[in-house]
Parts: structure tokens; C-alpha cells; sequence
């Protein structure tokens, strides 16, 4: 396993500009504003191709113990406490403060090894920034500038020397055989605390202040002999009620998670029904293509009238995606976990099913014999083959002629023929038809001169039979 490396400061020191920078990536949320980041993140630093390791990127310890911050500082603690080495980064332009003291004191107690880093020194003489932390007494300091990626090398020398050559840490890999799950929904729907109750740990901060997750955090998970990928994402609203920059960046991170996942597990409020925002969040999923469950969360919170006019409200709005499959969840008490992984199992499984253009070819002649497209201008469609387009969604390209003149409503007969033949669940289906091309379409017919004699003399003898 890897060696881990826990970034630990106050809040807008740089933590999570370091992060990118030793990741080579721009997973990390960074802005001006302090306290954007808030759970653990994790990442690999591949800048020494020899001895890469795993980082993680923790919120700001703001001195609290009670609400976001305490939890918060709890996330920063158990980063420090799995971590092989802890990166202790300051701010150099601000210089030392009282809380920067109280993380050294509680740092010095975790007995694990502690490098001291002095962030934002670009432009800034490096012995005198380094000097205003001389009383902490770290033999091992740094000046670096994360955001010019000033001192890095350094830095990384010392690390990699210092480091395991084996560690405790897991690593986000690249196993194909993961199925990659995205939690989406508005904010405060509970999200967070389904991948709780699912890790069986506080890996998430759960709040019932709207908005507190702002970053997609992704966790492996093996249950039941089966890899998982699940990412927490923030919650999104509508744009009239987006006001802040950091929120508008937690909303492009969650569309990149759901492009990124393979099962998109939509989380609805049982109490307030489905919402204009959520058939927002359903398009959003609808457009990148990809499988779909939604849970109905806090079900156990209601009474049996309600249940009945949710279940009617349900059928009504959800009408557009009827091939979804909708659990009925408790993610706070755990209750019917199990029946929301046998959905993500069959919405994966039909959205990476592979098909044979054989198989496809045959469903189409038979959805064709049982209901021919309607004459248009005096033709009729042909469709003469098909084969397969790829996966996830299940792409099928359709070849014929005439095509341009197929209905959206036949199109739909063919995806809910091909939906009920195939037995596809939890997923979106797509058709691409494409048209054979006349090949003497642009080749204009040059008669011979004897073509043209001939031609000349019928129009001849067509007059003298007129008059």
C-alpha cells in the first residue's frame, strides 16, 4: 500500500492549492474564501514516478469543536492520525497566530512525524518568513509558494525520504471492475449521510445546514464481494438562488461526477416530493446518458397517507423516466440499503451490456414486422440493419433509408421494443440512424453525341406527330 502524506493548518492557508500541485490536478475546490474544503480528499502525488504516495487534503481547524467547524476538525484529526507524515502548513505573508500554536500543541501529541511548511512566500525574502516560525522549533521547514509551485522540489526530496517504503494508506485505483456511484440530488436530501451509512463511518460531514458538503468526495468501498467507487457531491439548486462563486464551482464539480460515474443514484426528500430542481438534476443525468436510481429518502418519517399521496406524486412527475427504478430509503436508521444496491446492480448491469449486432439486427426486422413506420410523401422507411454503438448508455445504430421521416413517437416504440426484448432497466437507451447515400447523388449524366443525335431526333419526330 502507499505511504500517506495528511495536509493540516488553519483555514486559507494554501492547503488544498498544495494538494493540486502535488497531484498534478485540479480536484480540490480552491478559493479566496475561507473554509471551502471541509472533507477529506484524497489524491496521488506522481511527481516522483519512482515513489508516488497518497495525499490528502483536509479543511481548515478553526479553533471550534461545535457545528461545521468542530466537524471539520475532526475530519483535519483523523487525516492526521492514518497519516505516515503530516505537512503542517502556515501562511507566510500573515505569519505566526495563536491558532497556528494550538494545532503545533495538539500535532506534537499525535507523535507522528511533522514537517513544517511556510506557504505564500513568493516575493517575500524566504529567511525572513522562515524566521517568524523559528520559535516553533522544526528542524525540517519549508518556504514554498503552492500556486507558483515555487520550493516544491524541495520539498518533495525531503518527503520521499522521510516516507515508509510501504504505508497504511488505501489509494483511489483504477479498477475497471469498480462501479463508479454518484449521489446527487438538492442540498440537504441526506446525501452525505447515505455514504455514511453505507462506509459505516463518519467519512462525510453530515449537517443539516443546506450546502455543507461543497466538494465531490470520492470513497472505494468493497462490499458483498463487489468494488465500488461512491461519490458524495454537493447539492445543487437552482441559479436564481446560486449567490456565491464557491458554490457555482461545487456545481460544475458535481456534473463532472456525473459524467465520471457509470450509476447515478438521484436522492429525493419523501417530505417535499419531487421539485422543479430535481427534474433539473434529472436532466443533467439525462443529458451525460447515464444510469439512473432514484431513492426516496426519510420514508420512515411518514405517516401511511402520506406514503400514498408521495407514491401518486412519484408516478406523476417521474413519468418522463419510468425505466428508473424508485427505492424507498432511511438513510439516517439504514433501512432498505439492500434493495438500492440490487437497483444499482441491475441499472449497471444493462447499462455495460454488450450486444452482438446479430441479436440487434433481429429485434429490429421484428419490431419492424410488428409495426411498420407510417407512409410519409408516399414512402415508407426502411430500416435494414443494425449494430451496436457503444455502452453505458446502450447506443444502437440504425442503417436504412428514408430515415429522416421516422417519427418521434416510433422512435420511442423502438426504444420501449428494445427496453422489454433486452430486459433493460435503469438506464436510457439511444438510436443514431444513419442513412445510405445515394452514390450517383452529385453525378451529373454527360450524354455521348450520339445519345445526343438520338435524343434530338425523337423531340423532332414528337413535333411532327403534334401537328
Amino acid at each position: 500500500m502507499l505511504p500517506l502524506v495528511a495536509l493540516v493548518g488553519r483555514p486559507n492557508v494554501g492547503k488544498s492549492t498544495l494538494f493540486n500541485a502535488l497531484t498534478r490536478s485540479r480536484d480540490a475546490l480552491v478559493h479566496d474564501e475561507p473554509g471551502v474544503t471541509r472533507d477529506r480528499h484524497y489524491g496521488v502525488c506522481r511527481l516522483n514516478e519512482a515513489r508516488p504516495f497518497v495525499v490528502v487534503d483536509t479543511g481548515g481547524i478553526a479553533g471550534q469543536e461545535e457545528g461545521l467547524a468542530g466537524a471539520t476538525a475532526r475530519q483535519s484529526r483523523a487525516a492526521a492520525g492514518e497519516a505516515d507524515l503530516v505537512l503542517f502548513v502556515v501562511d507566510g505573508r500573515e505569519g505566526a497566530s495563536s491558532l497556528d500554536d494550538d494545532i503545533l500543541q495538539w500535532l506534537r501529541k499525535t507523535a507522528r512525524p511533522v514537517f513544517l511548511v511556510v506557504n505564500k512566500t513568493d516575493g517575500l525574502d524566504s529567511r525572513t518568513a522562515l524566521a517568524e516560525f523559528s520559535r516553533y522549533g522544526f528542524a525540517d521547514v519549508f518556504a514554498v509558494s503552492s500556486a507558483h509551485r515555487q520550493g516544491l522540489d524541495e520539498l518533495l526530496a525531503k518527503v520521499l525520504a522521510k516516507l515508509p517504503a510501504d504505508g497504511d494508506a488505501t489509494i483511489l485505483d483504477d479498477d475497471p471492475e469498480r462501479v463508479r456511484i454518484a449521489f446527487v440530488g438538492r442540498p440537504n436530501v441526506g446525501k452525505s449521510t447515505l455514504v455514511n451509512r453505507i462506509l459505516g463511518e463518519e467519512r462525510m460531514i453530515a449537517s443539516e445546514v443546506a450546502g455543507t458538503t461543497r466538494d465531490s468526495i470520492a470513497t472505494d468501498l468493497e462490499r458483498d464481494g463487489r468494488k465500488y467507487r461512491l461519490i458524495d457531491t454537493a447539492g445543487i439548486r437552482r441559479k436564481s438562488k446560486v449567490e456565491q462563486a464557491v458554490e457555482t464551482f461545487s456545481i460544475i464539480k458535481t456534473l463532472q461526477s456525473i459524467e465520471h460515474a457509470q450509476v447515478v443514484v438521484i436522492m429525493l426528500d419523501a417530505a417535499e416530493g419531487v421539485t422543479e430542481q430535481d427534474a433539473s438534476v434529472l436532466g443533467a443525468v439525462l443529458d451525460a446518458g447515464r444510469a439512473l436510481v432514484v431513492a426516496v429518502n426519510k420514508w420512515d418519517g411518514l405517516s401511511t397517507y402520506q406514503r400514498e399521496q408521495v407514491e401518486a406524486l412519484l408516478s406523476r412527475k417521474l413519468a418522463f423516466v419510468t425505466w428508473a427504478e424508485a427505492v424507498r430509503i432511511s438513510a439516517k436508521h439504514g433501512s432498505g440499503l439492500r434493495e438500492l444496491f440490487r437497483a444499482i446492480h441491475r441499472a449497471h448491469a444493462s447499462a455495460t451490456r454488450q450486444f452482438g449486432t446479430s441479436e440487434i439486427t433481429k429485434a429490429l426486422e421484428i419490431a419492424y414486422e410488428a409495426n411498420p413506420p407510417p407512409v410519409v410523401r408516399g414512402h415508407i422507411a426502411k430500416l435494414r440493419f443494425a449494430h451496436p454503438g457503444g455502452e453505458n448508455p446502450p447506443t444502437f445504430v440504425v442503417h436504412g433509408s428514408r430515415l429522416r421521416t421516422l417519427s418521434d413517437t416510433y422512435k420511442r416504440y423502438l426504444e420501449n421494443f428494445f427496453r422489454k426484448r433486452f430486459k433493460l432497466v435503469g438506464t436510457p437507451v439511444r438510436f443514431v440512424f444513419k442513412e445510405g447515400e445515394n452514390p450517383y447523388k452529385d453525378k451529373k449524366n454527360v450524354l455521348t453525341d450520339k445519345q445526343v443525335a438520338k435524343r434530338q431526333r425523337m423531340i423532332r419526330h414528337i413535333k411532327k406527330r403534334g401537328k
